[in-house]
């Protein structure tokens, strides 16, 4: 590498480095917005039903949205983070300006994305480049849902659950039975909670019948006898307020957990409407408050700790 490619290498490297850092300052409030997305973290969302070697080929890379293990290296652009990259980073760039070829990278491929498994500086260095495709060895991880691209995981998490809800409301005909389309989640894997639900009220319902209702009717039954009433009441009581980040339909998951728990304590007779008080009084202090007290609980504490020590130590004078 002569003196003029030396520059240019450290120069894109800088480059990119700021990028990092600046990216960094734009998510200060998010940070898990600027973060590269982990092919662990993503697995436990998708729950890939197996592993097939697909072998070399041409991939988008702005498809490659995460890494296996040096997903704290770069940002969630691919931009290095760190300085301790630069070494490797620079001769990486100095074959790009070169147009010398590099062995392909390596990548698993699920829901249609791609985590490096080897190669973090070579994608780094083709993303800042602009370089619009990369050879890589793929390893595809099944699963039925497919993600168009996601820059950080709590896109990837949104979109899991819009695959959900599209498809419990296909499978289901939940919306067409209940002219119901707003029941919405935060978290993935809530609408198999649902359809369970579903389900075993539908057994509870068939124990008491001569013939076994269909599932349109299971539906209905549920939706009136035990979503709304739920639902209703959280209105009534106002008691969303509480939980500014969460829907109406999280609580009711929340809730029928907790009315089990309170089921296997106290009894099969445990009236839902206790469940429901008592998450409400659970949480009557909203999430800030709740950490200005724990805040102030570390500072007040302190200061009567220093206090005291000083008024024991004049004592002693």
């Amino acid at each position: 590498m002569n003196l003029q490619q030396s520059e240019q290498t450290e120069e894109d490297f800088v480059k990119a480095r700021n990028r990092a850092f600046f990216n960094e300052i734009q998510h200060l409030l998010n940070p898990e917005e600027a973060k590269l997305i982990a092919l662990n973290d993503v697995k436990n969302l998708i729950k890939p039903s197996a592993e097939t070697y697909i072998g070399m080929k041409v991939i988008p890379v702005e498809k490659i949205v995460g890494s296996e293990g040096r997903y704290q290296d770069f940002d969630n652009k691919f931009f290095p983070k760190n300085s301790h990259l630069k070494v490797r980073w620079e001769k990486i760039d100095d074959a790009a300006i070169r147009s010398i070829v590099l062995p392909p990278i390596k990548v698993y491929e699920i829901a249609g994305l791609y985590f490096v498994r080897d190669g973090n500086h070579r994608v780094s260095v083709a993303k800042s480049r602009g370089t619009e495709f990369i050879d890589a060895e793929v390893v595809s991880l099944q699963s039925e849902i497919t993600i168009r691209n996601a820059d950080n995981i709590n896109d990837l998490i949104r979109q899991i659950i819009n695959f959900e809800k599209r498809t419990f409301y296909m499978e289901t005909s939940f919306g067409d039975i209940t002219d119901y389309w707003v029941m919405d989640f935060t978290t993935p894997g809530k609408y198999d909670l649902i359809y369970n639900h579903i389900l075993t009220h539908k057994y509870y319902i068939n124990q008491d019948k001569e013939e076994e209702i269909s599932w349109d009717e299971a539906v209905t039954s549920w939706f009136k006898n035990v979503y709304l009433p739920v639902i209703h009441y959280l209105e009534d009581n106002k008691i969303m307020k509480y939980f500014k980040k969460r829907t109406e339909s999280d609580l009711y998951v929340w809730i029928m957990k907790y009315w089990d728990q309170l089921k296997t304590k106290y009894g099969n007779d445990v009236p839902l409407n206790d469940a429901v008080a008592e998450l409400e009084k659970n949480h009557k202090v909203p999430k800030i408050k709740r950490i200005r007290n724990a805040l102030m609980r570390v500072i007040l504490r302190r200061s009567i700790t220093t206090a005291s020590a000083r008024g024991l130590q004049e004592d002693t004078l």
